[in-house]
C-alpha cells in the first residue's frame, strides 16, 4: 500500500504539482466554469494521492473524474450518468491529437483491461441476477455482448468505445463502494479494486491535462457553481 504520496503511475504525463502550477498560470484567461472543473478535479486528485488505502483512493479518484465531466443538464433532457461520462470521454478522445489516451489504453493497461472485462464482479447485470431482477441467461447474454463489444473495440483500435465499456465496469465498482455494498479493506474484491484504481489514477490527470489543452471547447456549465454573497 505504501505511505503518503508514495503512490504513482508510470504513464502519468504530469505530476500534480506541475498540473496545478500550469493551471495557476493560465486560469485568468480561461472560462470560469472550466476553471472550476479543473480546480475541483485537481483538489480531489491530490486527496487521492494522499490516501493510503485503495478504497478511499478509488472514491476520491471517482470524485475527481466526476468534477471534471459533470454538467448542469435540464431535468427534461437529463441523460443517465453513464451516457454523460461516455460523451465526455468521446469528446476527450476526439481532442487528443497526440493519442495519449490511446497509449494509456493500448500500451499501459491493455492486459489489465482484458482481465477486467472477464470479471463478472464489476458487471452490473451479474448483481441484477443475484438480486432477482433478471434471469441467469439474461446476465450471461449481456456479459458476452459486452465482452464482444470490447473485443471489437480492441481489434479495431476504437478507444472511445473501449473506454465506454471499461467505465461501465468502473461505475459498477463505484456504486458498490459509494452505496455501502463492500467492506472497507475487505478481502473479496482487492484485485479488481487495485486494477480499477491504477487505471482511474492514470486517467484522471490525463483528462485534466487534455482539458487544460483545450480551453475553448464547450465543456458546459459546472454543477453547483460557487455562489458569492
Amino acid at each position: 500500500m505504501g505511505g503518503k504520496l508514495s503512490f504513482s503511475f508510470s504513464c502519468i504525463s504530469m505530476s500534480y504539482d506541475t498540473l496545478k502550477q500550469r493551471h495557476r498560470e493560465v486560469r485568468d484567461g480561461y472560462p470560469e466554469d472550466l476553471n472550476l472543473r479543473i480546480h475541483r478535479a485537481l483538489s480531489w486528485w491530490q486527496r487521492a494521492l494522499l490516501t493510503d488505502d485503495d478504497d478511499g483512493r478509488y472514491i476520491f479518484l471517482w470524485i475527481a473524474f466526476n468534477a471534471a465531466y459533470a454538467t448542469q443538464i435540464d431535468e427534461q433532457s437529463r441523460l443517465s450518468e453513464s451516457a454523460t461520462f461516455k460523451a465526455f470521454l468521446e469528446k476527450l478522445c476526439s481532442l487528443d491529437r497526440d493519442k495519449r489516451l490511446d497509449a494509456l489504453v493500448w500500451q499501459e493497461f491493455s492486459g489489465r483491461i482484458r482481465v477486467l472485462l472477464d470479471n463478472p464482479y464489476v458487471f452490473q447485470s451479474f448483481w441484477d441476477f443475484h438480486s432477482g431482477r433478471i434471469g441467469e441467461s439474461d446476465w450471461k447474454e449481456r456479459f458476452e455482448r459486452g465482452k464482444q463489444k470490447a473485443h471489437h473495440a480492441l481489434g479495431s483500435g476504437n478507444t472511445p468505445m473501449l473506454l465506454g465499456v471499461v467505465f461501465n465496469r468502473l461505475y459498477t465498482l463505484r456504486n458498490q463502494l459509494m452505496h455501502g455494498g463492500a467492506t472497507w479493506n475487505g478481502s473479496v474484491n482487492r484485485q479488481q479494486l487495485r486494477d480499477c484504481t491504477e487505471l482511474l489514477g492514470s486517467l484522471v490527470p490525463l483528462l485534466i491535462e487534455l482539458m487544460l489543452d483545450h480551453p475553448n471547447t464547450l465543456w458546459g456549465e459546472a454543477c453547483y457553481p460557487v455562489i458569492r454573497d
